[in-house]
């Protein structure tokens, strides 16, 4: 008996950031004969996201590794039931059940002092400035941060509080990260959020971007799921 070997893998990023932060993690993935593409969220509503996600899942040629960051983790729990879905990996990433949002555990537990998610009068949230750097990758140069800082979209705050509908890690094997250092979303909600699903958890340390500061290691889980999914094929 041998593995069938899954070898494409989308990635979703998450809110205060966009699919530049991914190059890392691409360059790991591709350089191990992976096939990866990076959805680009819009951002404005939670529908909206999964349908760019679907529209990528789409052009996909077979089974695919879906994953996803921060935000992105609601985005994939809703999009990973497209039949080219396979698996989930959850990175440092929300992982809602359904009649739950995003909302609904980032308020399980008080902020870090470094988080700095602010509405403006628009009911947009944005990371501000004074706190992107401590709060988000503190593990990246200030000059990396700077330009996060600079590329953030535009996250509306409804979608941030729009629920799942059909959470798709019920149905489809499941992988974690627990960033150990992050001060966006805290290591305890990560683990309380994949301590009630059948998700297989790997802890590494680094801030929320542990894919841009960890991308060997981010990119080892993924491995990890692309060759155990799959049920062995003679």
């Amino acid at each position: 008996m041998e593995k069938s070997t899954i070898k494409n893998v989308v990635l979703v990023h998450g809110a205060f950031a966009d699919g530049s932060g991914f190059r890392g993690l691409f360059d790991e993935l591709t350089a191990k004969g992976y096939n990866v593409t990076v959805v680009q969220n819009p951002l404005s509503s939670l529908e909206a996201d999964v349908k760019a996600t679907h529209l990528v899942l789409d052009k996909q040629d077979g089974p695919t590794i879906l994953a996803g960051h921060s935000w992105g983790g609601a985005v994939i729990t809703e999009a990973g039931n497209h039949p080219n879905v396979a698996g989930l990996v959850y990175i440092a990433a929300f992982q809602p059940d359904n009649g739950e949002s995003a909302l609904t555990w980032i308020e399980t537990i008080p902020p870090a002092p470094e988080n700095g998610i602010t509405p403006d009068e628009n009911g947009i949230l944005y990371f501000i400035k004074e706190k992107y750097h401590a709060g988000f990758c503190a593990d990246l140069s200030e000059a990396d941060a700077d330009f996060m800082y600079a590329s953030q979209g535009a996250f509306y705050g409804s979608a941030f509080g729009t629920n799942i509908t059909n959470a798709a890690w019920r149905n489809k094997p499941t992988y974690g990260i627990v960033a150990t250092d992050d001060k966006a979303i805290l290591p305890d909600i990560q683990r309380n959020m994949y301590a009630r699903s059948n998700t297989k958890v790997t802890e590494i340390k680094g801030s929320h971007v542990v894919f841009m500061s960890q991308p060997a290691k981010v990119a080892a889980v993924i491995v990890e799921a692309t060759e155990n999914v799959l049920q062995p094929v003679s």
